[in-house]
């Protein structure tokens, strides 16, 4: 049973930093990309970032709006999957979501990211 539980979500200033991550519990394989998600109040959910599965290789992804800002990275022995948020704009106030597989793969209940003028 897959189970991703993430953490670090919180208030900050713009211009200031968060890092989320992401517990996974469960076994993967190398064709489940491991990513983040967000929606924004009155959004429908976006991409974030998304990498190759713990000990697999492929090409790391951002979208446009937080490429050079935003870094996904994984723990493979671990299982924990991170995203380092810096420069943070109100625009970013969203619930972060911690994703396995794609839309159609597993969630986790996500968590928000508030960040304030």
């Amino acid at each position: 049973q897959m189970q991703l539980v993430e953490n670090g979500g919180g208030s900050v200033q713009t211009g200031g930093s968060l890092k989320l991550s992401c517990a996974v519990t469960g076994r993967t394989t190398c064709t489940d990309r491991l990513g983040w998600y967000r929606q924004a109040p009155g959004k429908e959910r976006e991409f974030v970032a998304a990498l190759p599965g713990f000990w697999c290789s492929g090409a790391t992804v951002y979208a446009d709006s937080v490429r050079d800002r935003f870094t996904i990275s994984r723990a493979h022995a671990e299982n924990i999957l991170y995203l380092q948020m810096t420069i943070l704009k109100p625009a970013g106030t969203a619930i972060y979501y911690c994703n396995i597989g794609g839309p159609s793969g597993y969630w986790g209940r996500g968590t928000q990211v508030t960040v304030s003028s």
